[in-house]
Parts: structure tokens; sequence; C-alpha cells
């Protein structure tokens, strides 16, 4: 190798290239198992796109590389903490326990490549039996998919506003007030509500009785997960 290329490379990693590779391939598999028990023990009640599975996936072996990057150099360490600290997620976690689980993948990316293999094994492996024993619930489950932000525009009135709960009420169990503000300059008011959904509700049905009720101007359902 010419002495430029050996220079510029100097201070790479001293472990082999095949213990790399292993180490990046057991990183990308027990990833694969943290997905695996995130999706077993979260069900349907985690409301989140397709790619947050290979968000955990792909942070466990970025977090091994980064792991062997570093090695013990805390020059380094800090200067990649600095990089790493403008990343953001683009997906907002409203649960703790997918919060939690982020931080699972992270530890045990962190694990493999720091070449301690028995950690992340046995981390896994208590991790699951935790997430297992406090897992969701199939009724918290349908619970949280049955509520919805309504946003209704309206000129009110006292009355409207009865009669407005009043459509409703067939329609929804329960009915909590979240926010009123003005709008068209003061000429009416936007009003946002958290509402349970009747299992037997349709949600056309929902937007037509309220769109007929003279004096409301628009209405729109949203998941909860999507407000503010």
């Amino acid at each position: 190798m010419p002495e430029w290329l050996q220079n510029t490379f100097g201070n790479a990693p001293t472990e082999p290239w095949q213990t790399l590779l292993v180490r990046l391939v057991a990183a990308l598999l027990l990833g694969s198992v943290v997905v695996g028990i995130h999706r077993a023990t979260r069900g349907r009640s985690s409301d989140h796109s397709t790619t947050f599975p290979a968000t955990l996936v792909m942070l466990c072996v970025l977090i091994a590389m980064v792991t062997q990057v570093i090695g013990d150099n805390f020059a380094r360490a800090f200067s990649l903490a600095g990089v790493l600290s403008i990343v953001r997620f683009r997906t907002v976690l409203r649960d703790t326990k997918d919060t939690a689980f982020v931080i699972f993948s992270v530890v045990v990316g962190m694990a493999v490549g720091a070449g301690q293999p028995a950690i992340a094994l046995i981390g896994l492996v208590t991790v699951a039996i935790a997430a297992a024993v406090y897992r969701d619930h199939p009724h918290e489950a349908a619970a949280v998919l049955h509520k919805k932000i309504l946003i209704v525009k309206l000129t009110w009135s006292p009355e409207l506003e009865a009669l407005l709960r009043d459509t409703l009420s067939k329609h929804v169990s329960d009915v909590q007030s979240l926010a009123a503000s003005t709008i068209r300059q003061g000429s009416a008011m936007e009003l946002h509500y958290r509402v349970t959904l009747l299992p037997a509700t349709s949600l056309p049905q929902l937007i037509a009785d309220l769109n007929r009720t003279e004096g409301i101007l628009a209405a729109e359902l949203r998941s909860e997960h999507t407000e503010g």
C-alpha cells in the first residue's frame, strides 16, 4: 500500500475486518430481534409509519459502527457526539414505551460494537421479559383506535354547542373539550374535542350529520397521534 494511503488511514480500527463484519452482522440480527419484540408487545396500539421498525434496526447497526469508530479515543468520541447531536427523529414518539425501544436498539448496538455480545444477548432476554409482562392488552389497543380528535368550525352560540353535543351523542361515547380559538377575524370559532367513537360509528355519517347542522361551517376528524 502506498505510504500516503497508509498515512491517510493510519488511525483505522485495529480489529480485523472479519471481526468488524461479524459484529455488524450481529447488530443487524439483534436489531431485528428488537423489532420483533416491539411488534409482539406493542401490537396495533403503536401508531407509527412502516419506517419505524427499519429505524430501530438501522440504529442498532449504526451505533455498532459508531462504537467501533470511537474506540478509546476520547477526542473522537466528543467530535462524534457533536455531529450526532444534530440528528433529530422526524417521527414524534408520543408513547414513552416506544422511546424505550429506541434506547433499547441503541444500547444493543453499542454493546455489539464494543465487542460485548453477552451484554446484548442478556439484555435482549431481560427486556423482552419485561416488555412481555407489561405488554399492551387488546382492549387498550381498541380504545386507542377509537379515540379521535374532532375539529369543528362554527358560528358559536350556546344553543348551537348544545345541538353539536346532541349530534355527537349518537356517534360517540365520550367527549372532552381540548381547545377553542377564534377564526375569520372573530366571526367564528374553532373547537377541538377528543372523542371516543362507538364501535359501530360510521365516520362519513358522523361528518355528514355535523355538516347538516345549521351554523357548523366545517368538521374534521383526525387520529389522536397527528394532533399537535
